[in-house]
């Protein structure tokens, strides 16, 4: 695999310094690309430069995941329009190693030739204190080359702090004891980094009298503008307990039809041929289900995803009945909970036994008022665990909570809801 060919036809390819192609066909290449433990999980938007990561590595090269243990506890100003808020140092440490946690799972750490390497910057300022950082590392770039900075630039109105005005030197620092200590002669990020990452190259040119090289992504954004990896919940996380693996699986399958080619180019591991084919052959919401379950497969394993279609067989299926619900597993009904409306009863007052009419009325608000549910029961519209309700005298008992919590309760064929007994 040509590296950059594979960026380029992927539409991964933003900038690049002059001379890596030749340095990339010339043999092994050691680089990296850097991650704050801002946040408690990677997220889909960081995914974007891990997918960098795993094509350097499939392209026969050695990748470096530099975790931010220092750099994190400054605060990067690139794309930000205000100041972050500093995180603690034990948050950060809590992030790092479960962040970590999550790379090894992502690269292939038992590569003998080209596995993939970790580092914490951390290290290279753990016994640096304030006077050698001054002179070591202060000394390298003129005021008037920082300022130049986009990450900069753009902040110059509404303030920036020392601390972020200082963090280029931090990240250019780093790459140069990456370029002493493993060779590393390459640095790849997002597109906003290329100002960071160059004023590394030139770290290690002005204090090494070497040559070093840079590689950016474009920022991946949705058909109408907005940030890829939002959605109008927040963040689409890596972590299942914050983003459940079924709530990963739809972020592709409702993704706007327009994003997909896009989409499917910067994450799927198929070969260029394959997805041209599969854009030849197959419709959008077929190439939408193929992305999604390659995806969610790689990011939560095979029974995960196994799940995601039992949930979502319950939720949309025609067939699913109550043999179907049975087998849902209490994370699966819990993950359905998520998804309709859901309402908690008391566990005591089924386990006495509660009338239907008054289940769907006064304990939730199913429907309206007892008439109304009495007359839904009368034309055959309401289920219980996917049993039809014949009688409006009906006692549902504690037997009938799916691991000793879950009801489903159905009115027709689209109104779904759960009742979580607490």
């Amino acid at each position: 695999m040509n590296f950059l060919e594979e960026l380029r036809w992927r539409g991964m390819l933003q900038d690049m310094t002059p001379g890596i192609e030749e340095v990339l066909e010339s043999g092994q290449v050691t680089g990296y690309i850097g991650f704050d433990p801002t946040a408690p999980s990677l997220t889909i938007g960081n995914y974007v430069q891990i997918m960098l990561l795993q094509l350097f590595q499939r392209a026969g090269h050695q990748p470096i995941v530099l975790m931010g243990g220092a750099t994190g506890r400054i605060g990067d100003p690139s794309g930000k329009d205000k100041e972050r808020q500093l995180k603690s140092a034990e948050e950060l440490d809590t992030n790092l190693q479960f962040q970590l946690e999550q790379f090894r799972r992502l690269l292939d750490f038992d590569e003998v030739t080209n596995r993939a390497q970790v580092v914490n910057n951390l290290d290279f300022y753990r016994e640096m204190n304030v006077l050698d950082f001054m002179r070591t590392v202060g000394k390298t770039l003129t005021i008037s080359y920082m300022l130049n900075k986009d990450s900069v630039q753009n902040r110059l109105e509404s303030g920036i702090s020392f601390t972020e005005f200082s963090y280029q030197l931090l990240q250019a620092y780093d790459f140069q004891c990456l370029y002493e200590q493993y060779n590393c002669t390459l640095q790849m990020g997002g597109s906003d980094q290329w100002g960071n990452i160059t004023s590394g190259t030139e770290f290690i040119r002005r204090n090494l009298g070497a040559k070093a090289y840079a590689i950016t992504t474009p920022l991946l954004t949705k058909a109408d503008g907005s940030k890829f990896g939002k959605s109008t919940e927040g963040n689409i996380w890596l972590d299942p307990e914050l983003t459940s693996p079924y709530q990963f699986y739809q972020f592709w399958i409702n993704a706007d039809d327009a994003d997909i080619p896009k989409f499917t180019r910067y994450f799927t591991l198929r070969t260029q041929a394959e997805v041209e084919q599969q854009e030849q052959e197959l419709d959008i919401r077929e190439r939408k289900r193929v992305l999604a379950e390659e995806l969610t497969v790689r990011i939560h394993g095979q029974e995960a995803y196994e799940s995601v279609l039992r949930v979502s067989e319950l939720l949309f299926g025609r067939q699913a009945g109550k043999e179907h619900l049975a087998s849902l597993s209490a994370g699966e009904l819990a993950t359905v909970a998520q998804e309709i409306p859901t309402y908690t009863i008391s566990k005591s007052l089924v386990t006495e036994g509660v009338n239907i009419v008054d289940l769907l009325t006064d304990l939730a608000p199913v429907l309206n008022s007892k008439g109304e549910a009495r007359r839904a029961i009368q034309n055959n519209a309401i289920s219980v665990n996917k049993e039809r309700i014949d009688s409006h005298e009906t006692v549902i008992h504690t037997e009938a909570l799916l691991h000793h919590r879950y009801l489903m309760v159905e009115n027709g064929k689209k109104n779904k809801f759960i009742l979580v007994a607490e």
